[in-house]
């Protein structure tokens, strides 16, 4: 008994200096809209979804105000798979008929919205799912690509059907939502002008959502323990000319310049920083913006300054 009184001491003593540490991020961030882009592990990871969602709801409660926007992919897949129904992709894009994206509206707008719902609700919050065509709020255009025939100068025209980007977002519904206290739960689905559904990237819809609110931080999990360079070393604290330079040297390639790119766009719109953070780590999101070491990058818009009083994670 005697030799568990200072080993709980010690317990609390450390629950008490993260809880100081975090104290100045709370403060700093109160009342700021943060974006959180949800995909990954820790979207399919039992222990990791609850770990989200209580971050979620920390969050709220702290007086942040987190939106939640989110992918369903591999979800997607998996019910596709079950109905016999094969898919092609083109530059990561699923290429999306209309019987598709009927399955798509059904797993990102019904199983996996409702979820995450479900999720937030059971650890407390309050939160309410939407897609983009819940009050017409993301109006989306639909992508064409264009590839370039080996022969000659010209291109191919390749149809992905109901994919689409953002063309428009009014954010009346989140900031109404947001005001009643409650936390929204996007999936990425727009409407287009004549009324089709369109599936949208996640990260694209996360984006331009934090830069519509003026966020002062949009967060991506990704699989990944943050942007890495060439000797497997995470970096942290990079701006856009970082980036561009990161990409011209061979370090970013393949799905990590979709990611980057959002997030550059996102700082060129005037949201204050990004992160990409690893969703793998229980309570990521907490740790990315409460602790000065964090847990993924960090992107600015500007470099960071030597005396920072809030440490590399501002």
């Amino acid at each position: 008994m005697d030799n568990a009184i200072p080993s709980q001491t010690e317990a609390a003593h450390h629950i008490a200096a993260v809880l100081i540490e975090a104290l100045p991020y709370i403060q700093r961030f109160k009342n700021k809209t943060i974006v959180v882009k949800f995909g990954g592990n820790a979207m399919v990871d039992e222990a990791l979804k609850h770990s989200f969602a209580r971050d979620i709801v920390l969050m709220k409660l702290v007086g942040l105000n987190p939106i939640v926007v989110h992918g369903g992919g591999p979800q997607i897949g998996q019910l596709l798979a079950k109905l016999g129904k094969t898919t092609g992709f083109v530059d990561g894009m699923r290429i999306t008929d209309s019987e598709t994206m009927d399955v798509v509206e059904m797993v990102l707008g019904g199983l996996v919205n409702k979820e995450i719902v479900n999720l937030i609700n059971q650890h407390g919050g309050k939160a309410v799912g939407l897609t983009g065509k819940d009050g017409d709020f993301i109006r989306a255009k639909k992508i064409t690509l264009k590839k370039s025939l080996l022969d000659d100068d010209a291109s191919e025209i390749i149809d992905l059907g109901h994919v689409g980007e953002v063309s428009s977002i009014d954010p009346a519904v989140i900031e109404m939502l947001g005001r009643s206290d409650f936390i929204p739960v996007i999936a990425p689905i727009g409407v287009g002008e004549d009324g089709r559904s369109y599936n949208i990237n996640a990260d694209l819809v996360a984006g331009k959502l934090a830069e519509v609110l003026k966020a002062e931080k949009l967060i991506l999990l990704t699989n990944t323990a943050g942007i890495l360079d060439k000797n497997n070393q995470l970096l942290t604290g990079l701006t856009v000319k970082d980036i561009d330079g990161l990409i011209e040297d061979g370090t970013l390639y393949g799905g990590m310049i979709p990611k980057t790119t959002c997030a550059t766009d996102a700082l060129k719109g005037g949201v204050s920083s990004v992160h990409i953070i690893d969703g793998r780590v229980p309570h990521a999101v907490l740790l990315e913006l409460f602790t000065d070491q964090g847990v993924g990058t960090l992107l600015l818009s500007r470099p960071l300054p030597h005396s920072s009083s809030l440490g590399a994670r501002s």
